[in-house]
């Protein structure tokens, strides 16, 4: 073979190596997961697997044994355990709230990312990557990968919560064999070999767990498929729960103070930050907004006058337009109260109560639900009764709010003192149809978290508000939107100059926005 010609081949495998990643890019991702879920035995017998329990053992670097147990069960619920000596470390969702036993044996409800890493975990163990568009799974690019050495396939998978897995397949058998994502803020690799059929699925009977700093090599000594895992297997432990007051009395304290509350509120105002973004159907973001806004309470609703627009001021023309909106949202808003406490007080003269279809209160959320598994915790300082609800299967509703709150369930943190809710997480447990679907279809998996801090000793005030919305509009467009809302900057705040917020310069002595703010609220997790 001449110089010529070994120059030239050699360039042309440099050429083939420079083209690898636009190989890899324009994998299917797709089809990678239909040829896993061939060769893990098939959607049917995914699908119809409503539990998996898997244990097996390991030994320690210092000799002694340990044990690992894994349990799952449809549509949600997730449960890992590891006992390493005397150490027993617990991972848990159980369809409404996630939680933790500690290293040192404490049981805790866990927030923010950390509770949904372990929402996500639930969702994709129990979904087998079967039905991915369905279930609200985004399935990302695909490229090629490494794993220990050996060549493999990978895909990025994201949940509804927007928590990011990624998974690796070998080419031959298509099959996983590993796994990498953060599950209750630990960083785990989980490597999978040794599969063997189990009930016409395919399982793994060794498992190579890297937790954080700590690498378990199990082996898997008993699995089964469709077995009998309970509830209680996922519930918050009954050593640590405690007897639940009487939530009618607790609500109706809440409602009843909500009057006191609001007038508190009126004196803080503060910064509000936004942060929407639209995924497309892979999990890939497709669209960003961030706005912020400052920020006043007036007769217990929440008034905002944008400022900022992607992180750039409004331009003079912008402001003034926003400025007269919130100038015509006051006055409508005192023109609602003036009215409604007319309405009270003739309802109150004639000797008649309100009516109960004025204004949806607590009552329904006690009607609609069902409430389980209460338990007390600290809270951002505070102690607080903490307990998960779903729907109560019982109740039959008829009102569109009622639907509405009949298909939440989730977990919510009362400050029973203060008569006031700390934090409420809560998502749509089934699609919920606006005109029969024909207007929009709010998407099952559909979740919000809404979170306050006690602040001056005083009243709780929002913090923190997180939405994660699948929706389709008018039977055509899929629309999935992540939104983030941070609270901040609280102050004291003169309400007498509420007249003059979001007046242009010029218009009163009083400033067009908030005053500069001292303080800050403590931020979520």
């Amino acid at each position: 073979m001449s110089t010529m010609t070994t120059q030239k081949l050699a360039s042309i495998a440099i050429f083939c190596l420079t083209l690898l990643p636009a190989a890899a890019s324009a994998q299917d991702p797709q089809k990678l997961v239909e040829q896993y879920i061939k060769a893990a035995g098939g959607s049917k017998a995914l699908s119809k697997a409503r539990t998996i329990a898997i244990e097996g053992t390991f030994y320690t670097p210092d000799g002694k044994s340990g044990t690992y147990t894994l349990n799952t069960r449809l549509p949600n619920r997730y449960y890992s355990e590891v006992v390493a000596g005397d150490t027993s470390l617990i991972e848990a969702y159980n369809g409404k709230s996630a939680w933790r036993r500690t290293a040192n044996g404490e049981f805790a409800t866990l927030v923010g990312a950390e509770g949904s890493q372990l929402e996500a975990a639930g969702q994709y163990y129990n979904s087998h990557l079967v039905d991915a568009r369905k279930n609200k799974i985004g399935i990302g690019f695909a490229s090629f990968a490494k794993v220990r050495g050996r060549d493999a396939l990978e895909i990025e998978v994201t949940t509804t919560s927007g928590v990011k897995r990624h998974v690796f397949f070998d080419p031959q058998t298509h099959l996983i064999v590993e796994e990498a994502a953060t599950i209750g803020g630990i960083d785990e690799q989980i490597f999978y070999d040794d599969y063997r059929p189990l009930n016409g699925l395919k399982i793994a009977y060794k498992i190579e767990l890297h937790r954080g700093t700590e690498t378990y090599e199990i082996t898997v000594t008993r699995a089964e498929v469709n077995g009998s895992v309970g509830e209680r297997v996922f519930d918050f432990p009954k050593k640590s729960q405690v007897q639940l007051p009487d939530l009618k009395a607790l609500f109706k304290e809440i409602d009843d103070n909500q009057k006191a509350i609001d007038k508190i509120k009126e004196n803080y105002a503060g910064t509000r930050s936004e942060e929407e973004t639209e995924y497309d159907k892979t999990g890939k973001i497709s669209k960003r907004e961030l706005r912020e806004s400052n920020f006043f309470y007036l007769g217990g609703h929440e008034v905002s006058t944008l400022v900022k627009k992607d992180g750039k001021p409004l331009s003079e023309e912008e402001q003034k337009k926003e400025n007269d909106r919130v100038q015509k949202e006051i006055q409508d808003i005192e023109k609602r109260d003036a009215k409604k406490e007319a309405k009270e007080e003739k309802a109150k003269e004639e000797g008649k109560d309100k009516g109960a279809d004025d204004e949806p209160g607590i009552e329904i959320f006690l009607r609609a639900s069902q409430f389980v598994n209460p338990r007390r915790e600290r809270f951002r300082g505070q102690d607080v009764l903490v307990f998960d609800f779903e729907p109560n299967p019982e109740f039959k509703p008829h009102k569109l709010v009622e639907k509405v709150v009949h298909e939440l369930a989730g977990v919510v943190w009362i400050d029973e003192k203060a008569h006031d809710v700390a934090r409420l997480e809560g998502y749509f447990v089934g699609d919920f149809r606006f005109g029969g679907g024909v207007i929009a279809n709010l998407q099952k998996g559909t979740s919000f978290v809404f979170e306050q801090a006690y602040v001056n000793n005083e009243v709780w005030l929002p913090t923190y508000e997180e939405a994660h919305v699948g929706v389709r509009v008018l039977l055509v467009k899929a629309i999935k939107v992540n939104e983030v809302t941070r609270y901040s900057d609280y102050k004291k705040f003169n309400v007498e100059s509420i007249a003059a917020i979001g007046k242009p310069k010029g218009a009163s002595d009083a400033p067009a926005s908030l005053p500069a703010t001292p303080g800050s609220v403590p931020k979520p997790d």
